[in-house]
């Protein structure tokens, strides 16, 4: 039995690596598509779902695959990786002095069972004046990260709090994913 990460997201392998798992990466390709107007918890279930079927299809039978998907929800909206720069400081003003939701699907699958929750955990910005927004861009830190910013990295400096699973802030609800493992069969402690 091989356990095989479906993302290429450096701190998704940093979590798996902590957490002493040897595993495999290899990143789901294919385009993320949603349904109009589907809510975040749904949204991001339905896309660890297709990244955990896609790369299930080149494994052997016994192996374990993990998808996951995280998304910023604000406003009534998903924010996902920002496409530019500009895109990157909408996003920042937006959640500038407001709480928003961090929403992160995992889904473990094994001999085409799929296990697949939905992890939700509020966070709280600090209002950011416009010249730290723009440096913060300029350093590139937002640029791959959903909401335009990393709990993990120089984004810490925006968060005045977090309610919920830190790490599925930074994309992987590590508790979560823990439960659904044992589930399947594989046990960490």
């Amino acid at each position: 039995m091989a356990l095989i990460l479906a993302s290429a997201s450096p701190r998704r392998k940093q979590l798996l690596t902590m957490l002493g798992l040897t595993f495999e990466v290899r990143p789901a390709a294919g385009e993320e598509k949603l349904p109009p107007g589907i809510a975040p918890e749904e949204a991001v279930k339905r896309l660890s779902a297709q990244k955990a079927a896609a790369v299930a299809e080149t494994c052997a039978p016994g192996d374990v695959v993990i998808g996951a998907d995280t998304v910023v929800w604000h406003g009534g909206r998903i924010l996902g990786k920002p496409k530019t720069e500009q895109d990157a400081a909408d996003m920042l003003h937006a959640l500038s002095g407001e709480t928003h939701t961090v929403y992160t699907g995992v889904t473990v699958l094994k001999d085409g069972a799929a296990l697949s929750a939905a992890e939700e955990t509020k966070v709280r910005f600090r209002s950011l004046p416009d010249g730290e927004i723009a440096a913060y861009i300029q350093t590139g830190e937002p640029m791959d990260k959903a909401g335009a910013y990393g709990a993990q990295g120089l984004g810490a400096l925006f968060v005045e709090g977090i309610e919920g699973d830190f790490f599925n802030v930074m994309g992987l609800p590590v508790c979560r994913l823990g439960k659904l493992l044992k589930e399947v069969g594989v046990t960490l402690l």
